[in-house]
């Protein structure tokens, strides 16, 4: 990303029409569309050397199916969204760690030429979501090497070619547990348990029956792990039935922590953008417009975490909604009205976008999202505003723990629009 990128003194400032904070499917499809269809001068600034986010690192298959109608590899998914942006035009510029905010869409950053400063007439934030840690998680025992996340395990073994060990406890059951399964074959180091505190994996059959039988991986639910144990390096973890109580211990030299997401929301704190409790990410109508005007957000900052090409349909329509704002007259949309709040209702945890303001487009690819902390296999939807019930629908996807909840936008078309909140549930 720094290929091409001229030296900058310290303090110079640079004035794109759009600035993306953050390389990874959203930010990139976002500055390619922005570039290619508006002409807009967009800049991506990305702490990583390579853009791509996450799937530069996945070397597994699967990704671009819904944004790109193709499946490819996540290296190879990553080189063609970074492709289509340089090519539309924008300035893709790595190794540049935004700091801070200096003003109404002006950010500082640091780069390996020194410090660079940004104003922008509008900004989108595209910070992704990382997995939280052992110390996040309060697991007790030992500190031993060998505890990592799918993140950093994908770093050591795709990025770097390292050697991590021969037999791995994975904690967790969601897709990306088995993109770390896959990982860890890949490397040589066989997976002997996955562990899931939920009575039934999070990750759709689709990767728990093969996963089970093609790749021999025991998934035990309803368990979770209370002890690390190894000194130098990890020997084992004890693993503990949530029925029953009983405890058991299982010898491995690698555990990885997977799933239980948290946002990159550090900017947009800092920021004082309105955050919502439930994702932990800023708060956004259907145009992912954010509390600030003229700043957006995108990707898996919004709902941690949806696949990749969510992410990028994500950035595909905060596009669309950017190009909007920076087409108004004046440069720049209406002063930001009040709106109508969503919020989530049992068993959900959160829902995004969680405003609808008036005249407001559908939400991207017309769906609003939840996370569900409860296995329901055949869910009726309940939409209720002021006591009135709007709608009531059963949809043919279970909501589960460990995936996005998918609701159609349409089930809020009897909203009014000057009522008080919408409340999504489960009947």
């Amino acid at each position: 990303m720094t290929d091409g990128t001229p030296n900058l003194e310290r303090g110079a400032v640079l004035t794109p029409d759009v600035l993306v904070v953050g390389a990874g499917p959203a930010g990139l499809t976002a500055a390619a569309r922005l570039a290619g269809r508006t002409g807009a001068d967009v800049l991506v600034l990305d702490r990583a050397d390579t853009p791509g986010g996450v799937p530069v690192h996945t070397a597994h298959t699967g990704f671009g199916l819904r944004d790109l109608h193709r499946v490819l590899s996540g290296p190879a998914y990553a080189a063609r969204l970074a492709g289509a942006a340089r090519a539309a035009g924008a300035d893709l510029r790595g190794r540049a760690m935004v700091t801070g905010w200096s003003g109404p869409r002006q950010v500082e950053a640091t780069t390996p030429d020194g410090l660079l400063r940004v104003r922008a007439r509008a900004v989108l934030l595209a910070t992704g979501a990382r997995e939280r840690p052992r110390p996040a998680r309060l697991v007790p025992g030992d500190r031993p090497q060998g505890v990592l996340t799918t993140g950093q395990l994908q770093q050591l073994v795709h990025g770097s070619g390292r050697h991590v060990g021969e037999r791995a406890v994975v904690v967790g059951a969601e897709p990306v547990s088995w993109s770390a399964v896959l990982t860890l074959r890949a490397a040589g180091c066989r997976t002997v348990l996955m562990t899931s505190r939920y009575d039934r994996a999070e990750s759709y059959a689709a990767f728990t029956v093969p996963g089970r039988t093609v790749l021999g991986v025991p998934v035990a639910t309803g368990t979770r792990v209370v002890r690390i144990i190894g000194r130098g390096r990890v020997e084992g973890v004890e693993i503990e039935h949530a029925a029953t109580g009983r405890r058991r211990t299982v010898a491995c030299d690698t555990v990885v922590f997977t799933g239980d997401w948290v946002p990159e929301h550090e900017l947009a704190r800092a920021a004082g953008l309105a955050i919502d409790p439930g994702t932990l990410g800023p708060v956004v109508d259907t145009a992912l417009h954010t509390s600030e005007p003229g700043v957006f957000a995108a990707g898996n900052l919004l709902h941690p975490v949806d696949t990749a090409d969510g992410a990028a349909l994500d950035g595909r329509h905060a596009a669309d909604r950017i190009a909007a704002w920076l087409a108004a007259p004046g440069g720049e949309g209406p002063p930001l009205g009040p709106g109508v709040p969503v919020v989530a209702g049992e068993p959900f945890r959160w829902v995004a976008p969680q405003l609808l303001r008036p005249g407001g487009p559908a939400p991207p690819r017309g769906r609003l999202l939840l996370w569900s902390d409860a296995l329901v296999r055949v869910p009726r939807v309940r939409v209720c505003q002021d006591g009135r019930v709007l709608a009531r629908r059963r949809l043919p996807w279970p909501a589960a723990p460990g995936r996005v909840f998918r609701v159609p936008f349409a089930l809020l078309s009897r909203l009014d629009p000057s009522g008080g909140p919408v409340r999504l549930a489960l009947e």
